[in-house]
């Protein structure tokens, strides 16, 4: 195929990445604590560390995961935390002791938890005690052998440590109550060296580093086995892609989407670790005028985030007194970038608001808008070099540009496949190698992508992926429920919210009950935020709901 987006490159941009340049991901974290030792790593809550001691600290804990626990390259571990200096170093350690990082969302409902980790197969799980008490409900579920436990001030170094836990057990009454037999401390895990020896696992490209679940279609998340390679891969190109304004050494990233999330897990996480930037870790984001104060300490060059943070961000008191002179990118992506918000965004800061497309399944990136563009432009970018994006028809043939289709990708990035499922991973990756994204685009003769519509019945709620199975069978688990279809419909704080349009089996049923039921069962930004009782729904003649039609009926 011709890629006619290679002319719109920046001159300094490659056309193609070299993933040989690292063997894996612990080839990329060695050369940047050695390069960086001396350099501050990550910021949080008050405490800094340096690259040298981070490497400290990861090292004492992948000691303990193999020395201790006994853990093998290729186990599962997840993690269960926001943006603390806890995770970066239970990810590093992982990494290092060649396991297969599997991040679990904190908010997950104790449903949701047992079905990630009996899913992945994980036998030790890092857990922040706010959430211990959904782990409780389910381990014995579960194939869980090992729970490490961490409290939020933890790492805050002492005495500052102590006071924020107190407050947030004690004041706050964040933590609540769990017993969880044979757990151990974080903390205590980081005494371990020097009564183990540790040395490096020795993973190769075609290794799996993550599984990172995404929604499915059939309402069941499922893992999508993210390789060395697949990283490496989307850390070169991100490098390629920003190498003309980012200085390795020199730079100040916020972190405020969580790392759990794929789009922060790269494009902070790991390529801040790339960079040796300073990384500061925004913990709870939703606290705006504490963002903004934690914003003020420095001035940042690299800040990531959705479209409805950029926005909260410019409703916050102070954030436009901020010192952005060193800003030289900002990053938004998970789901679209809005022009009411990009160029107020560009009249505050002097900075565009980049939007950038990528999934679960490629790593994330697959496309991002050139860096030398003046402002907004509606488009999602240019394929990222070693990445062919082809718009296709119902029949796989390449479209010419301007014609809509379905947005498929092709590129060292794309992922293995759908953890223990070989059925699924057929249907999403074709004979060819070509990842079908779901998503309907058109390509204009540059090679700028636009997104016009979704080819699966997805519902994006703040970059965060709901899929209406899921939901639909939830509500119909209630015994006042003859059966329910799912929509999403506009919403100006989140792009879509649910609706849920329910055709009760018992006319007594309130909207009231199914709000208690959903909540019980499904993370917040799942749940509807709307119910319509109905008496029947539309459905085909086999009796499969028709979304379209519900859509067109009560989605205004």
């Amino acid at each position: 195929m011709e890629k006619i987006w290679l002319k719109r490159y920046p001159p300094y941009v490659p056309a193609e990445i070299d993933v040989s340049t690292y063997g894996s991901i612990i080839d990329v974290y060695r050369e940047a604590v050695e390069k960086f030792r001396d350099r501050p790593a990550y910021v949080n809550l008050g405490r800094t560390l340096t690259y040298g001691e981070f490497d400290e600290l990861v090292t004492q804990f992948a000691t303990y995961l193999t020395g201790v626990l006994g853990l093998s390259p290729g186990d599962r571990i997840a993690i269960m935390m926001p943006n603390l200096l806890q995770y970066p170093i239970a990810l590093f350690a992982a990494i290092r002791a060649g396991l297969i990082v599997v991040n679990t969302n904190p908010l997950y409902t104790a449903r949701e938890l047992r079905h990630q980790l009996n899913d992945s197969g994980a036998s030790a799980i890092v857990v922040l005690d706010n959430f211990a008490h959904t782990l409780e409900k389910i381990i014995r579920e579960t194939g869980v052998r090992h729970v490490i436990m961490t409290s939020i001030g933890d790492m805050a170094g002492f005495p500052k440590s102590l006071i924020i836990n107190f407050v947030v057990r004690h004041v706050k009454k964040m933590v609540p109550p769990y017993s969880i037999e044979g757990c151990v401390r974080f903390r205590d895990t980081l005494m371990t060296r020097g009564k183990h020896g540790f040395e490096d696992a020795d993973p190769g490209h075609e290794d799996i580093a993550f599984l990172q679940y995404t929604g499915g279609t059939t309402g069941v998340a499922k893992g999508a086995m993210l390789t060395h390679k697949n990283v490496i891969a989307n850390l070169l190109q991100a490098d390629a892609w920003t190498a003309n304004d980012l200085v390795p050494g020199k730079e100040v990233f916020i972190t405020a989407l969580p790392m759990y999330h794929i789009f922060a897990l790269l494009a902070n996480a790991l390529f801040a670790m790339r960079l040796g930037a300073k990384n500061r870790l925004i913990t709870n984001p939703r606290d705006l005028p504490a963002f903004v104060k934690e914003l003020s300490q420095e001035p940042f060059s690299f800040i990531t985030g959705v479209n409805t943070l950029f926005n909260a961000l410019l409703h916050t008191p102070g954030f436009d007194k901020l010192d952005f002179s060193n800003l030289k990118i900002v990053l938004g992506g998970g789901m679209a970038v809005q022009r009411a918000v990009a160029e107020p965004w560009q009249q505050v800061t002097g900075t565009t608001l980049l939007e950038a497309y990528g999934l679960t399944e490629t790593a994330p990136a697959a496309a991002i808008n050139p860096l030398d563009i003046e402002g907004y432009n509606g488009f999602i970018g240019l394929p990222i070099p070693s990445t062919e994006i082809s718009i296709r028809d119902e029949n796989n043939r390449e479209l010419p540009p301007g014609e809509r289709g379905e947005l498929c990708i092709r590129g060292p990035q794309v992922m293995k496949g759908y953890w223990q499922r070989p059925e699924e991973t057929a249907a999403a990756i074709d004979e060819s190698g070509w990842f079908h994204s779901g998503d309907i685009a058109t390509m204009n003769e540059e090679g700028f992508i636009r997104i016009v519509d979704r080819l699966k019945d997805m519902i994006l709620v703040s970059g965060f992926n709901v899929y209406p199975n899921e939901v639909e069978e939830v509500l119909a688990a209630h015994p006042k429920v003859l059966e329910a279809g799912v929509i999403g419909v506009k919403d100006e704080k989140s792009t879509e919210a649910v609706r849920a349009v329910v055709v009760p089996a018992d006319r007594s049923l309130t909207e009231d009950e199914l709000v208690a039921h959903v909540r019980e069962n499904l993370s917040a930004y799942k749940c509807p935020k709307s119910f319509l009782f109905v008496d029947e729904l539309p459905k085909s003649n086999v009796g499969k709901i028709l979304r379209r039609e519900l859509r067109e009926l009560y989605g205004k």
